[in-house]
Order: C-alpha cells, then structure tokens, then sequence
C-alpha cells in the first residue's frame, strides 16, 4: 500500500521521545506496564530498556531509530491493519517499521498476551 511522500517524512522526522509517553498512556489505560512496553520495543528494534531511555533522552527521531535498530527477523509476521494501512503492505520500509511498532503496541493495549506479540 502506498502512503504519501509527505506522511513518510512526517514520520521519520518524528521523535521517539515525542511518542514514547502516547505509547505508555495508551497500555497502561488498558491494565499493562511500561515494562511490558519495553519488551515489545526490544523485540523489534533489539533495544533493551536503558538504551531505549538513552534513546528518548537523546530526542532521536524514528527515522535515526530504526536506521540503526537490530529488526527482529520475525517481524514478517506482524500483519493486520493500523491507522487504516494493512502493514504488510507498506511499501516504505521506514514508515512500515513505524506502524510495525504501533501495531505491537496496539495489539498490548488490545491484551494480547505478550507470547503472542512477540510472535513465539
């Protein structure tokens, strides 16, 4: 699926720092933990919680986060919708990593148990 030139700049040039909270607010409404969190980001970007809060410090945008993440190899399996693009169809493969990661996080607010998530 094709997304904009302009939605993909508009997505690496924004910072992880500036999502991150919107992801904690968003699990932890639905009865889960930050920690839960960063397992998932760690599953797919292969950054322990530390480095993630280096991470967020550093105000790094997503586009300088997943250039130099470690991507699960099992992160073909992430399929489904979200912001209304099926994710494996995403052409842009930076902007597919980001909706990859906002799919893990949804699918851990929806209460998918973390084995599921992680693809195990």
């Amino acid at each position: 699926m094709k997304t904009t030139p302009e939605q993909d700049d508009r997505i690496a040039k924004l910072t992880f720092a500036s999502v991150y909270p919107h992801y904690v607010t968003k699990v932890e409404k639905k009865g889960r933990t930050q920690e839960e969190l960063q397992q998932v980001i760690e599953w797919l970007t292969g950054y322990d919680a530390k480095k993630q809060q280096k991470l967020i410090e550093k105000k790094v945008t997503f586009e300088k986060l997943f250039e130099d993440a470690a991507l699960n190899p099992d992160t073909h399996l992430i399929i489904g919708v979200i912001c209304g693009y099926r994710v494996e169809e995403i052409e842009n493969p930076l902007t597919q990593q980001v909706r990859y990661l906002d799919k893990l996080v949804d699918e851990l607010a929806k209460g998918k148990s973390l084995d599921r998530i992680l693809r195990k």
